[in-house]
């Protein structure tokens, strides 16, 4: 390895850092240059009058994820934050009379299971062994693996193991062959949307959420998301790698099929290699001209783009007493949610909705006896967003939320900030104001899904969201190791 390699990341995200930090351990000179004035991308946190919010993501998931990627430097992510696993892992709310907890305890869960559904609970330890499966094979042959071909998809190890298992379903015919309780096939598929699919455009190997939710864990880092954000840019900083904020790049300027310059809004820098950690539509599309562009806009144009977020954080005077850490509202008919996000774009009327509420669990994110909400509403990319649109949802949603929980919120309000599509869009340079790239349809997935590498300009290389293996945090810290391993073959 040419350790004298100087490569340039844009974007100080969990992928770019991620990415900053791996590179610079192993000797290169890495230079990230981030957009904003706040490191965290969509991770980003935000501070007023005692409360901190996470901005972006909130759940701690597939810790041996975490483990994998600080083992890199010889680090303990147990030992640099501390985790909590949650009981309740999370509460559902089914209307504003019903409601279940999805314990941390998988006996209580298969009893829940068997209360909703006859014979419930085995049909649940069957439908977590199969998830089991799908984890284990996903982690030796999908996740952590670039795709070259088809074939890198069908070795004949993963045919033979993964005999049985019906990969072409959908989520929705999938969990459909174990269950009929529509209550179940909710707490089982919820999580799709955070992964930007539906039920019915998911593929089944997506069953494995369901082993990371009721076997490894639903945890917490005390300190929030941005607390580990903010531990991997302290490794990279200790390895050497410079973070300069407020240098958005404007062009890449290509030559014999280089990267020969990134411009940007506080000067020209020149790099061996160049890593592209931002929105892969906007470096494709602004940052490029057509001729090294690997994915041109008619890509794009075929594309199932992931949901935005109508998103709402709220700084309260007081304690709740009915919502958990984490809570779900499906209490209204979410298929015709995700008809609104995917086939009929528009503000949906009766939305299901993600409540967070992390001062339940860790006092330092709010002020003494306050509360701290986050509330996401998965909407459609694309839609307009107005100040008139934002404040009628706004009070859509409260109204929805206090009738639900049976929670007085709108008057114990001390802190209000609200995110959308506009903001994605600006801050991120979000393709249709997307809160989370590719939607992990079929043919968006595994090999169909971009790559790591520019297949126009030699030393311009992909991470994050869009590339393989997908859209979360564990899996934008897999796709870094990914680019780190291409990165050292081709200049090794």
């Amino acid at each position: 390895m040419n350790k004298s390699q100087s490569i340039i990341i844009i974007g100080a995200g969990f992928a770019g850092l991620s990415a900053a930090a791996l590179l610079a351990n192993a000797g290169y000179k890495v230079t990230v240059l981030e957009k904003n004035n706040l490191i965290g991308g969509r991770a980003q946190i935000l501070k007023k009058r005692g409360f901190t919010f996470d901005m972006g993501p909130s759940w701690y998931l597939m810790p041996d994820v975490f483990e994998t990627f600080f083992k890199h430097f010889n680090l303990d992510p147990r030992n640099i934050f501390k985790l909590t696993r949650l009981d309740p892992s999370y509460r559902i709310f089914f209307s504003n009379t019903e409601k279940i907890d999805i314990s941390s305890n998988l006996k209580k869960n298969i009893r829940l299971f068997d209360s909703l559904e006859k014979n419930g609970g085995d049909k649940f330890k069957e439908y977590l062994k199969v998830a089991k499966k799908y984890y284990e094979l996903s982690l030796k042959h999908f996740l952590y693996k670039e795709y070259k071909s088809y074939k890198d998809f069908l070795v004949r190890e993963m045919v033979e193991e993964g005999k049985g298992l019906r990969i072409f379903d959908s989520m929705d015919k999938y969990v459909s062959r174990f269950f009929n309780s529509e209550k179940i096939k909710k707490i089982l598929l919820y999580s799709l949307v955070f992964l930007g699919g539906a039920p019915k455009n998911t593929p089944s190997l997506y069953t494995l959420m369901s082993h990371v939710d009721f076997n490894l864990g639903v945890w917490y880092p005390m300190g929030g998301m941005g607390k580990v954000i903010q531990e991997i840019a302290n490794i990279a900083k200790s390895k050497g790698v410079i973070i300069k904020r407020n240098h958005e790049v404007t062009s890449l300027i290509v030559e014999n099929q280089l990267v020969r310059k990134i411009e940007t809004t506080k000067g020209v820098f020149e790099g061996d290699i160049v890593v592209s950690a931002a929105d892969l539509h906007h470096t494709e599309t602004n940052l490029l001209i057509e001729k090294y562009q690997t994915y041109p806009q008619k890509y794009w144009d075929k594309k199932t783009i992931a949901p935005s977020a109508f998103i709402i954080y709220l700084g309260l005077n007081k304690k709740l007493k009915n919502l958990s850490h984490h809570n779900l509202i499906l209490d209204n008919d979410w298929e015709d949610h995700f008809e609104t996000i995917f086939k009929n774009p528009q503000w949906p009327d009766k939305p299901s909705y993600y409540v967070c509420v992390p001062s339940i669990t860790d006092s330092s994110v709010a002020p003494k006896n306050k509360e701290n909400l986050f509330i996401l509403v998965p909407i459609a990319s694309g839609l307009k967003d107005t100040p008139a649109q934002r404040k009628i949802y706004y009070k859509k949603i409260i109204t929805d939320l206090e009738n639900v929980s049976g929670e007085s919120i709108s008057k114990s309000i001390e802190v209000k900030e609200l995110l959308s599509l506009n903001d994605y869009r600006d801050l991120y340079n979000a393709y249709k104001g997307t809160a989370l790239g590719l939607s992990h349809t079929f043919f968006q997935s595994t090999i169909f899904r971009p790559g790591h590498k520019s297949k126009k300009v030699n030393n311009l290389f992909y991470t994050g969201q869009y590339s393989t293996p997908g859209i979360g945090v564990p899996m934008t810290l897999i796709s870094s190791e990914i680019l780190f391993d291409e990165i050292n073959k081709q200049y090794d």
